[in-house]
């Protein structure tokens, strides 16, 4: 366990005290370890940090599991008087201020979209326990669900689910059913459009005699808007007063922002986190239930994925629809060789694969990371680290391309500033 903290952390931390904390030392019985990402200059960032503290302190003194659970900060302060100041309000141990490169890998490998954020992994793999600890502190207080791990989603869901015309049904009827978990609300303009696109695809998608149900979970602030806003929807949702299953539903998923459509199979297994994009990029539904794809063609709709993570770009001359097939056909094989390779680890994939033609959205992207003009050009951006990787080369091959990838992964690129 202690191995795999050290290559999560390096050797030492650093407390409010300014002492060093030997990783190695966090104690044998450790289990689970809250990221705690944040800054000191964002008021929820103090504000939730308050709230960790108790939760903490109360743990550490009356859980039966008080050695079970360390949590360490992952600041993203640019001033470290600021980010030592913020430290001396914590009780735990943080990342070094000067260890940007390792804040930035933890960074994307947990997917963190948002602060604050409080992510509990696995001590021992790593592995995501629970992406929103968020509501975790709020809604057990006294840790006794510790360690706060998925439950089936059969279990999360369990109980009536209203229909807008104030019938119910049990959630039990959802068996064998392909599920789409829809949070959104009606205050937010990109979950009103996304709504209108969706109601046409439930309707495609059933009349073509495909098991598929949506369950919407509200993110409204009234009953009242949930009622006007659930009044436009041919599904189920979770009643707006069952506030602690909409919760434990939001937890389950890790929801960091709405809207976000989580597709699940009949089995209740997740198929995507990215609905939204799916549904928009495929109104006549011809790929449901929206599988994963290995290589993605760059569009608007989903070039909201460039931030959440490292994405291999490679730019090709091409302004016609199919011309991009012979550049997906490239890379295809290297992107599923390293899904398959997550997937059996059940990790997601640290790199996501596109291909891009010669449009505004390629042009915008290019200016935006002042890309050279060439074509093909193959890149990896990284937004949230604010980094490029960039191989101009006059032919590209799979094997240049793999190269690139395993060399990517194994850290032995250097990086342009975006």
């Amino acid at each position: 366990m202690s191995e795999f903290l050290v290559s999560l952390f390096g050797e030492r931390l650093v407390n409010s005290e300014k002492a060093e904390v030997d990783v190695q030392s966090l104690g044998a019985k450790l289990s689970l370890v809250g990221l705690f990402f944040g800054c000191s200059l964002n008021a929820p960032c103090k504000q939730f940090n308050g709230s960790l503290c108790e939760f903490y302190s109360r743990f550490k003194k009356t859980s039966e599991h008080k050695e079970k659970l360390e949590v360490v900060f992952i600041s993203s302060d640019q001033d470290q008087k600021h980010w030592q100041d913020f430290l001396q309000e914590m009780p735990w141990p943080a990342l070094p201020f000067k260890d940007r490169h390792k804040k930035m890998k933890l960074w994307n490998k947990y997917k963190v979209t948002s602060i604050p954020s409080l992510v509990f992994v696995d001590a021992a793999t790593g592995k995501v326990v629970c992406r929103n600890g968020l509501l975790v502190v709020r809604d057990d207080p006294k840790g006794l669900e510790f360690p706060w791990g998925p439950k089936p989603f059969a279990e999360v869901v369990a109980g009536p689910l209203l229909r807008n015309n104030r019938q119910t049904t049990d959630s039990s009827s959802l068996e064998g059913h392909y599920v789409g978990v829809y949070f959104s609300a009606h205050w937010c303009p990109p979950c009103r459009s996304l709504t209108r696109v969706l109601v046409e695809s439930y309707r495609a998608v059933k009349e073509a005699g495909q098991k598929f149900e949506i369950v919407f979970v509200s993110a409204d602030r009234s009953e009242e808007s949930f009622k006007q806003y659930f009044s436009e929807m041919p599904w189920l949702a979770v009643p707006y007063s069952d506030e602690a299953r909409r919760s434990r539903l939001n937890r389950l998923y890790g929801i960091q922002g709405i809207p976000t459509l989580i597709l699940l199979d009949a089995e209740g297994h997740m198929i995507t986190r990215q609905g939204r994009v799916e549904v928009l990029n495929d109104p006549e539904c011809r790929l449901f239930p929206w599988h994963p794809r290995p290589v993605l063609e760059l569009s608007e709709s989903n070039a909201v994925q460039l931030h959440e993570g490292p994405c291999l770009v490679l730019f090709v001359d091409a302004e016609e629809e199919g011309e991009l097939e012979p550049a997906k056909e490239l890379i295809q094989p290297i992107a599923e060789k390293l899904m398959a390779k997550y997937k059996a680890k059940e990790e997601e994939t640290p790199l996501l694969f596109f291909v891009a033609g010669e449009d505004d959205m390629s042009d915008s992207l290019r200016d935006y990371t002042n890309l050279p003009e060439a074509a093909p050009l193959l890149t990896i951006l990284d937004m949230s680290a604010r980094a490029k990787y960039v191989r101009d080369v006059e032919e590209i091959t799979p094997a240049v391309v793999d190269q690139f990838v395993s060399d990517f992964l194994a850290e032995k690129l250097k990086p342009e500033p975006i």
